[in-house]
């Protein structure tokens, strides 16, 4: 009699848990098949803008980066302060997003075992667009994530390859490399390789990737306390606008 009672108890916690990780997967899935309504930015668009800004600019990556800003800016105007979103008629309401304009914030990204530096130009819950590489070059791991992630290759050449695979991809100027969502990749960006990177997806769940080699390798605080600040920022910029 003495066993029954912790063996019942045993029974109803594993129950209890297993009715919680089908919540959580129910949800999930649930979040997953409506995130597509808050995407803002088209990922055609962007691969036109980068190869637009390529055709004027060349590899002088300051006005590369500025004309991709600046066409943003002028394409998705930006809400002023006062603005209400349930006060402004919808037909003629701008798309709800906001972008960092100020390109002086640059920060080291390490993740995956490759090193580059990016500048956050929009950050919200379900899509960023940064400007990543580095002059030097470096390789690593994609990470596996539940973003698709679009890398428009602005400068330089980006190599790519999936187990399996014998031979390389190879990627430069105006190509795109799309990583989809659930597929890891070793890449290679060679000396002076700058990209747009547009993610698209539930950004959170890969914030721990980008954030795995600060705790366990370089120690580097200071780019860990930017990276957090500046990117919680603009998803709070944007959610207070609406835009998740």
């Amino acid at each position: 009699m003495a066993g029954k009672p912790a063996n019942g108890g045993f029974v109803t916690k594993w129950g209890y848990r297993m009715v919680l990780l089908w919540l959580a997967y129910a949800a999930y899935q649930w979040l997953d098949n409506i995130k597509d309504r808050w995407y803002v930015l088209n990922p055609t668009h962007l691969h036109s803008l980068a190869k637009d800004a390529i055709g004027v600019h060349g590899d002088n990556m300051d006005g590369v980066i500025k004309h991709i800003v600046t066409n943003l800016t002028t394409e998705y105007p930006q809400f002023p302060p006062s603005t209400s979103l349930w006060t402004m008629p919808l037909r003629k309401a701008p798309s709800p997003i906001v972008f960092n304009t100020n390109a002086s914030e640059w920060v080291f990204n390490n993740a995956g075992g490759a090193m580059g530096a990016m500048y956050i130009i929009h950050a919200s819950v379900t899509e960023y667009l940064i400007i990543f590489g580095t002059p030097l070059g470096t390789e690593g791991h994609t990470g596996l994530h539940t973003a698709d992630d679009y890398f428009h290759i602005l400068q330089g050449e980006q190599w790519v390859f999936e187990p399996g695979q014998l031979t390389k991809t190879a990627y430069g100027p105006g190509d795109v490399n799309l990583m989809k969502r659930g597929v890891a990749r070793q890449y290679k960006m060679h000396e002076g390789c700058w990209a747009l990177e547009y993610a698209r997806g539930w950004i959170p769940l890969m914030l721990p990737f980008g954030y795995a080699d600060a705790f366990s390798s370089t120690l580097d605080y200071v780019t860990l306390y930017r990276t957090t600040v500046w990117t919680a920022r603009e998803i709070i910029k944007n959610l207070l606008i609406g835009k998740i």
